[in-house]
């Protein structure tokens, strides 16, 4: 593995698929094929077969929309996954806030959110030998022009609803790529304790009553933060811990 130092930044080379299934299916077959190297980003002007969390498909209108994947080689022990992902979410926060202001806020683990409306979201896949982290591809999806969504998402919004203005969206992903650069380079410094802290406070919903739903039961908490290790913690009659995929927010 190349030392840091040396590394190119992210979004060199930025490269344009007309079409493709997944970003992040292709970022990874690059991986497997020897062909990618830390900063290597691949962005699509139209996605047949995004994907989501929790296999959850993301579908997007032609050219509208920001998706891309970025190569990274994380250099970081495998229990930290957490610490990139706080790292990408922060880096889209600081870009989305930008044109769409202050009511701009992360969604544990890693969504976008404007108001209570889902603005985007982040994909990371890994590949690991043995305890080794050696790349990790992150996929970024981030509405940008589109209006029309499916009737099936539960709360979109785009940067021309939030705006008014139509946007250059593979420009948009190169800014992006410049912030994701930023933030990538505090983790590389090892300022973790920075990234976590400014993570927090941008968290959708901190200190604030929510729902949330466990399996079929829904119960009324209060945010408190996110541990160091990505886990969600809340407080009511008694202070718990959820694992991403054992809770989800009810949005009225």
């Amino acid at each position: 593995m190349s030392h840091p130092g040396q590394q190119a930044p992210i979004g060199h080379p930025y490269i344009i698929l007309p079409t493709i299934d997944s970003t992040n299916n292709y970022a990874m077959q690059q991986i497997q094929a020897g062909l990618a190297s830390h900063g290597a980003t691949w962005f699509a002007l139209e996605q047949t077969a995004g994907k989501g969390q929790r296999g959850k498909s993301w579908l997007t209108t032609p050219n509208q929309n920001i998706m891309l994947s970025v190569v990274v080689t994380p250099g970081l022990l495998a229990t930290r996954q957490f610490w990139l992902s706080a790292t990408v979410a922060l880096a889209c926060y600081d870009f989305y806030k930008k044109y769409a202001g202050d009511e701009t806020r992360i969604k544990w683990p890693n969504d976008v959110y404007w108001r209570d409306r889902k603005a985007g979201g982040i994909l990371i896949e890994n590949v690991f030998r043995g305890s080794d982290w050696l790349y990790a591809v992150v996929g970024i999806g981030i509405n940008i022009n589109q209006v029309v969504f499916d009737p099936a998402l539960p709360n979109p919004v785009s940067l021309k609803q939030i705006t008014g203005k139509d946007f250059d969206a593979t420009e948009m992903g190169r800014e992006l790529c410049q912030a994701l650069e930023n933030r990538y380079r505090a983790l590389q410094e090892g300022d973790m304790e920075t990234i976590m802290t400014e993570y927090q406070q941008v968290l959708y919903k901190m200190h604030q009553p929510v729902t949330l739903k466990k399996g079929t039961i829904l119960f009324e908490t209060t945010i408190t933060g996110v541990s160091d290790t990505g886990r969600l913690q809340t407080k009511d009659v008694i202070e718990r811990e959820f694992d991403f995929g054992e809770v989800e927010f009810v949005i009225r």
